[in-house]
């Protein structure tokens, strides 16, 4: 074809996408059409016959790539660029009160505004533009890596391909939720029926299996539609608050639920609650609470995160459905830690389209609260995915001689003494790892996926080698022989040698993953991760004063107390110990930069929690010292403060004398020093600087010698970053075999790409 024809096709395709991204946007997001189906066919039609004779104008946003693509042989991994964190939950008005109290007391206000929208029962997305243009989707996953589903989220129509208005940010990752409607869901399992196909349970379980679905022509085929809620990553400002960010999101042609509302303090919020509570039944998608999340930008800095979620949010749950049912008997359940929980075993009853036969009771004073007893005809309530639990006990059916419940004083599995350690609500089992129950869990947290990730040793294996006795101990595991596996009931060759080259792929262990598998109480993975990036030296870890936590956001002087605990445990210390002479820590190469930028004493004086020491009189008793012990030696005039506070403040000190004395021990011990300045406290001869300190790397493809994990954790303990898509600020792509798109990516923005050989060969280089 000429040129002139060639630009002509260029022009009338540029038109034809306009138009029927605008009928898109019109049809899915606005729900307000204004083309009959077959004129809105006759243009894609075009479209797709002018692309097929063109197929060099075909772009990744073209509205024909919404469906097509061929089936996918697994999902990918997607990291985001800022974690998908769980909301806090309040069950009540009065933990909505509660939690609303504790904002404006760390605000200084008297009123907040909130956003409250609707909790969507669906899926949780993000998708990720570059320039503007849709280049990845994943799911939630753990939060922090979630499952690349782009195939078949581009077949979601309420889904933008390109962004619609300008200016675009370079990169934008964009957060929503997934779901199928009422009336989608009904026409949905009605063709089902149809054609002879079991109809679906529930619009949730529809609307996560359509994104699931490895060929992306199924997907196509389902009435998906995507509200967004908000933002993670993005390179430019959206405005200073919530709203605006959501008025800048429906500007790009996004879906925004119209039931959002702006809110001007609590009595807003409970107004809201109450109007959507009573609409419930009405709504066009079924909704399981409703989210309040402060308005204002800065003041949610401010704020800011729990390990888990943030301090800005809460989810407001609404009453889910309950059923009734009796109480068979009540069980003494032991957990990871030696915690003792009562569970009532029920006679079967179906609750939210479940059938649920047990109910916790978490722990005995939750028990006589409610007063239940074996036999009891009881009220359960199951909330989305939690356990279900008793609410209220019938005590006119109550059978006659229905006795209390009683904490066994013995364990029902190990018969080790049960205690209820000081300031705690649990009953505990000291076996420890001598108590089989605990063994169990504590072998099956230990290989879990998040933890050491185990091929092959899952619940029922972590069973068979406690009970057998071949496993006492964590570093028991990877003692294990084929000749002791074969013994086993279920274990062959095959099954054996899977088995132990599994165990054999994780004697090489990234610290965070060590932290969280070892099961110290309070500390889950996302802790772990904070702990190794921010310190990066298990010896430290094991023997630091609480208060040197307290300077790690997000962790906190509480967990600071539950770490000391565990490691001055011998028995904890002596099977790490143990432990750590089977296996390799990887990323324990000493302290990372980061965490040596905040041992100073103004830190540590800040982080004390003594009465009315703010920053600034922490930076002025700092000023005065060269060692953080030498403060309960100033004399009183020399003090910040005087009188009586002065004498609280030397009281409050005497009493912490040792303890600071062993910290400044351990800093010597670490070649650490404090800073009496501000200055940043160094390792004695300077701080050394990673050498990948600022190398971003992605991943692709299957590796020989090392798995994903492993590969990850050792550029991260050089300094380096890895991302889970390319851009142009992507420095390495590590191509294994059958590398895909990725490799494709970085050919065409001139990354440069290593095989496994080259990217062995830098990692040994820099290890050096």
């Amino acid at each position: 074809m000429s040129e002139a024809g060639t630009e002509q096709a260029r022009s009338r395709i540029a038109a034809l996408r306009e138009q029927i991204e605008e009928h898109n946007h019109r049809y899915y997001v606005l729900d307000e059409p204004v083309l009959s189906d077959a004129d809105y066919d006759a243009l894609l039609r075009e479209l797709q016959e002018l692309e097929a004779a063109h197929p060099e104008l075909v772009t990744p946003d073209s509205p024909t790539q919404r469906v097509g693509a061929p089936p996918s042989e697994g999902f990918g991994e997607v990291v985001h660029g800022r974690p998908m964190l769980s909301l806090d939950n309040a069950f009540s008005a009065e933990e909505l009160r509660e939690f609303d109290r504790r904002v404006r007391e760390r605000a200084g206000l008297a009123d907040v505004r909130y956003v409250g929208e609707p909790k969507l029962d669906g899926l949780s997305l993000s998708l990720r533009y570059e320039q503007g243009v849709l280049v990845q989707a994943g799911t939630r996953g753990d939060g922090r890596v979630g499952e690349d589903i782009t195939g078949n989220v581009r077949t979601v129509r309420s889904v933008p391909l390109r962004l619609r208005a300008g200016p675009v940010p370079e990169r934008l990752e964009v957060r929503g939720e997934v779901v199928i409607r009422r009336q989608d869901f009904e026409r949905l399992n009605a063709a089902r029926l149809q054609e002879g196909e079991r109809p679906f349970a529930n619009p949730r379980n529809a609307a996560a299996g359509s994104l699931r679905q490895l060929d992306p022509q199924v997907a196509a085929r389902r009435p998906l539609t995507l509200f967004v809620f908000g933002v993670g990553e993005c390179s430019m400002p959206l405005g200073d608050s919530h709203w605006q960010v959501l008025e800048q999101l429906g500007a790009w042609g996004f879906r925004i639920n119209r039931e959002v509302r702006r809110l001007d303090g609590l009595d807003a919020c409970l107004a809201y609650y109450d109007e959507l509570l009573a609409r419930r039944d009405s709504l066009d998608y079924e909704i399981d609470g409703v989210v309040f999340k402060v308005d204002d930008l800065r003041l949610r800095e401010r704020l800011g995160f729990t390990a888990r979620a943030p301090r800005w949010a809460v989810a407001s749950k609404l009453p889910a459905r309950e059923a009734t049912t009796r109480v068979r008997r009540i069980l003494p359940s032991v957990g990871r830690t030696g915690a003792i929980t009562p569970v009532a075993e029920l006679e079967p009853v179906e609750v939210g389209g479940v059938t649920v036969s047990r109910a916790t009771l978490h722990n005995l004073d939750e028990l006589r609260r409610k007063d239940v007893r074996e036999g009891d005809t009881v009220m359960v309530r199951r909330a989305g995915d939690v356990i279900p639990e008793i609410v209220s006990v019938n005590r006119e059916a109550r059978p006659a001689g229905a006795e209390p419940w009683q904490m066994p004083e013995r364990c029902p599995v190990c018969s080790a003494e049960v205690i209820r350690p000081e300031g705690e609500v649990d009953y505990r089992c000291v076996g420890s790892l001598q108590c089989p129950a605990q063994l169990r869990e504590s072998v099956r947290h230990f290989a879990s996926r998040r933890a050491l990730d185990i091929e092959g040793l899952g619940e029922k294996v972590a069973e068979q080698l406690v009970d057998t006795g071949l496993v006492r101990e964590l570093a028991d595991v990877f003692r294990l022989t084929k000749e002791q596996l074969l013994a086993l009931e279920g274990f062959a060759e095959v099954s054996a040698n899977n088995l132990l080259a599994g165990i054999d792929a994780r004697r090489h262990v990234p610290l965070d993953r060590l932290l969280y598998a070892i099961g110290i109480p309070g500390v889950g993975d996302d802790t772990a991760r904070l702990l190794a990036a921010q310190v990066g030296d298990l010896d430290f870890i094991r023997r630091a004063h609480p208060v040197l936590f307290a300077l790690i956001p997000g962790v906190g002087r509480a967990m600071g107390e539950e770490i000391r605990s565990f490691f001055a445990d011998e028995r904890n210390a002596r099977g790490l110990d143990r432990l750590l002479g089977e296996i390799r820590v990887t990323g324990d190469e000493g302290f990372a930069p980061e965490y040596l930028d905040t041992i100073t004493a103004e830190a540590v004086i800040g982080s004390l929690g003594l009465p009315r020491i703010g920053p600034t009189r922490a930076r002025e008793l700092a000023q005065k010292i060269d060692h953080l012990p030498e403060l309960v030696a100033l004399a009183p005039q020399r003090l910040p403060v005087s009188g009586a506070e002065g004498e609280r403040l030397r009281a409050a000190l005497a009493e912490l004398e040792g303890e600071l004395a062993a910290m400044d021990t351990l800093l010597a011990d670490k070649h650490l020093h404090w800073a009496s300045d501000r200055s940043r406290a160094r390792v004695r001869g300077g701080a050394a600087q990673r050498p990948l300190a600022g190398k971003t790397f992605v991943l692709t493809g299957t590796l020989q010698e090392m798995t994903r994990d492993d590969a990850k954790a050792r550029i991260e303990a050089l300094g380096g970053k890895v991302a889970g898509s390319v851009s142009g600020r992507t420095d390495y792509v590590v191509a294994g075999e059958a590398a895909g798109s990725k490799r494709d990516r970085a050919e065409q923005l001139g990354v440069t790409i290593l095989d496994e050989a080259a990217f062995r060969q830098l990692l040994d280089g820099t290890s050096a």
